[in-house]
């Protein structure tokens, strides 16, 4: 099965956020995005965004367009929410990010009606509606197909890091989970999800694709769900592996290093230097690590068995990649990584929110929708 990978200005950036709609009062989930949505199409001006609605009611994916920079893909999502809030403000529902939602049940929530949501949960069931799981994808622009699966082999080495970074779900369904990022072990349960497989090469993803559409499996490489992918309509390569980000400042801070880890490794192998990999079992123990203790884990980071604390290894990676973002003019949101480092994660702000309030999570909605509106409350970890 033959695939065109479409031609991409490289190292382009493109974003795609997933935001939970909520009701002011009481802060759980309100499934309102088709008559959102509805009220967006009237909105006559062109612009670079999408909002579109997702496999839930209760959700809305704003994406933008193509950025030649971090900060040009940013502002097109900043606008695109401003779009959005001037519909929800007068309707009274309230916007918030994170992988999972404190307290909601799925058993509430509504599917949206398309045939590709309704086929989906037909085939996963009890699962599939457990799908009440919110991130963020990063699209990145390759320019040559043949560095796709290399570099996605290389990137797979930092999917913890980034997941550790943006991990935002400690409760699920009212529960204090002890995970960091939930979300991450909830979305693998899907069939073509988690980790890619170790594929080399454009004509093995070829007949990857080819085998699992013969099998029924799939029906096109859009179904491929993997924490990161090639996406061949748009001529990049897509991190999916990251919780829904809390406040733009940290998704921006997380797309400025997913965009200059994409460039190093493309330069690597434009000077004809082998791209660093790990055996499939070390990934997986990463991923579980990182999604468990978030920015506290330890990784990691050759194929000797070497561990370090992400902290310490995001740290290191980030002054590396500093002349790479000044290139890319990505300085100041690569810098942003750090203050996530030192300062914490989405999921810890969570926790702390929830322990001032003496555990009731409608503190903790609260706290994640002023964040949406203002940025990263660091106050609550005081």
């Amino acid at each position: 099965m033959p695939i065109e990978f479409a031609s991409s200005a490289r190292s382009t950036v493109g974003l795609e956020w997933e935001v939970m709609l909520a009701d002011p009062t009481t802060g759980d989930l309100v499934g309102r995005a088709p008559e959102l949505l509805t009220l967006l199409e009237r909105q006559s001006a062109p612009e670079r965004h999408t909002v579109t609605g997702e496999l839930l009611t209760n959700t809305i994916e704003v994406t933008s367009g193509v950025g030649a920079t971090v900060a040009d893909a940013v502002d097109d999502v900043a606008a695109a929410i401003a779009a959005v809030r001037r519909s929800t403000d007068p309707a009274g529902i309230e916007l918030l990010s994170a992988g999972s939602h404190p307290f909601a049940q799925w058993f509430d929530q509504r599917v949206t009606d398309k045939n590709r949501y309704r086929k989906l949960i037909e085939r996963t069931q009890w699962w599939g509606r457990n799908m009440m799981i919110w991130g963020i994808h990063v699209h990145v622009g390759v320019d040559d197909r043949a560095k796709v699966l290399p570099i996605m082999g290389a990137l797979a080495g930092f999917l913890p890091h980034l997941q550790a970074l943006s991990a935002s779900s400690p409760y699920w369904a009212g529960e204090r989970t002890g995970y960091a990022s939930n979300r991450a072990l909830v979305f693998q349960q899907l069939p073509t999800a988690g980790l890619p497989w170790s594929i080399s090469s454009w004509q093995e993803f070829e007949t990857f694709v080819d085998d699992m559409t013969r099998t029924g499996v799939m029906e096109d490489p859009s179904e491929i769900r993997w924490d990161v992918r090639p996406a061949p309509k748009w001529g990049t390569i897509e991190v999916r592996a990251c919780d829904g980000m809390s406040t733009l400042s940290e998704l921006a801070s997380v797309a400025a290093l997913t965009q200059t880890l994409v460039e190093f490794f493309s330069r690597e192998l434009d000077e004809g230097s082998p791209l660093p990999t790990l055996q499939p079992w070390f990934h997986r123990e990463n991923k579980w690590r990182a999604a468990r203790y978030g920015l506290d884990a330890r990784v990691i980071v050759d194929r000797a068995g070497s561990q370090v604390p992400v902290r310490e290894h995001i740290t290191a990676v980030v002054e590396d990649l500093m002349p790479i973002a000044a290139d890319l003019r990505c300085t100041q949101e690569l810098q942003g990584v750090r203050t996530i480092v030192e300062q914490g994660a989405s999921y810890s702000r969570q926790l702390a929110a929830a322990d001032a309030a003496g555990g009731d999570l409608r503190q903790v909605v609260r706290h994640l929708i002023r964040e949406f509106r203002a940025g990263p409350d660091r106050s609550v970890l005081v």
